[in-house]
């Protein structure tokens, strides 16, 4: 039984890196890091996604007259498209935070061995996060479970403000 748990751990170990380590490299395109756009970085812009997929609507609708099963599957279907629109938002906005982090960490005098901890356990914690979401996203349209993402907007967050705290002229200017 043990040899069977290795074999696996083993075979399975190298995909799951290389999954992971794609999901936390830097993106493509540039990356205006100025406070401007330091500023415009809100997880406020994420709190409809938080929403989206809440249960209370569909029960609402679902105790109305002439609601058919048909109806509940296309709503289901609509907001999970929006739901993705927000998602692939968040991920884009934490990559360019972490890249900008990444950038800041080349440029500073000192190393930083605690920040790149932070920065690895985040982008970590954000790619399996997003794995997990995506998951259950695909069973909620389906009417299987719920979704809850906001363990991926506190990870964003937790970089954001690393990302401000690292840049003093936009802690100066209160974004």
């Amino acid at each position: 039984m043990v040899m069977i748990a290795v074999s696996t751990v083993t075979l399975v170990a190298p995909f799951l890196a290389a999954f992971l380590i794609r999901r936390v490299a830097p993106a493509g395109g540039q990356l205006p890091l100025d406070s401007q756009w330091i500023g415009e970085l809100s997880v406020e812009r994420y709190r409809p996604m938080m929403r989206l997929l809440d249960e209370l609507d569909l029960k609402s609708l679902q105790s109305q007259p002439g609601f058919t099963p048909r109806m509940a599957e296309q709503l289901r279907l609509e907001r999970c498209q929006a739901f993705r629109g927000y998602l692939r938002g968040l991920e884009t906005d934490f990559r360019r935070v972490c890249t900008a982090v990444k950038l800041l960490m080349l440029q500073a005098q000192y190393d930083r061995p605690d920040l790149a901890t932070v920065l690895l356990r985040n982008q970590a914690a954000f790619a399996l996060g997003m794995a997990t979401v995506n998951v259950r996203l695909f069973c909620y349209r389906h009417g299987i479970c719920r979704v809850d993402v906001s363990g991926l907007v506190r990870t964003f967050e937790a970089m954001r403000l690393e990302l401000r705290s690292l840049t003093p002229a936009v802690a100066a200017a209160g974004f």
